[in-house]
């Protein structure tokens, strides 16, 4: 009995991790969209006020270094950012943990 709440435990954590996951890539999308509509309309507006003086460029550069970043973490293409990186760094401190207990008691 105790297998199959052990089975279930983790089919619910592989449940929760895939929404997580979703979650985290409607909220890219978002910021995308955000991002794309936003500026859109922001260079409408700095062409049509003020031709003679771009500053569109600027929300258009630092808030897309933002979409970028956002979008390397939720894909995990950056592997500092990536959930394979914090699973080996929490097993590393864990494995540390484990070593200096036992060396406590040695």
């Amino acid at each position: 009995m105790a297998v199959i709440m052990e089975i279930n435990h983790n089919e619910e954590d592989k449940y929760y991790l895939a929404k997580k996951k979703v979650e985290d890539i409607k909220g890219f999308y978002s910021n995308l969209t955000a991002y794309i509509g936003v500026n859109i309309v922001l260079i409408f507006i700095n062409l049509y006020t003020t031709p003679h003086h771009l500053w569109f460029y600027w929300p258009l550069i630092w808030w897309g270094v933002g979409v970028v970043f956002h979008g390397l973490k939720v894909f995990e293409i950056f592997p500092v950012l990536g959930k394979g990186w914090e699973e080996r760094k929490i097993r590393e401190i864990m494995e540390k943990e484990k070593n200096n207990r036992n060396n406590k008691w040695q």
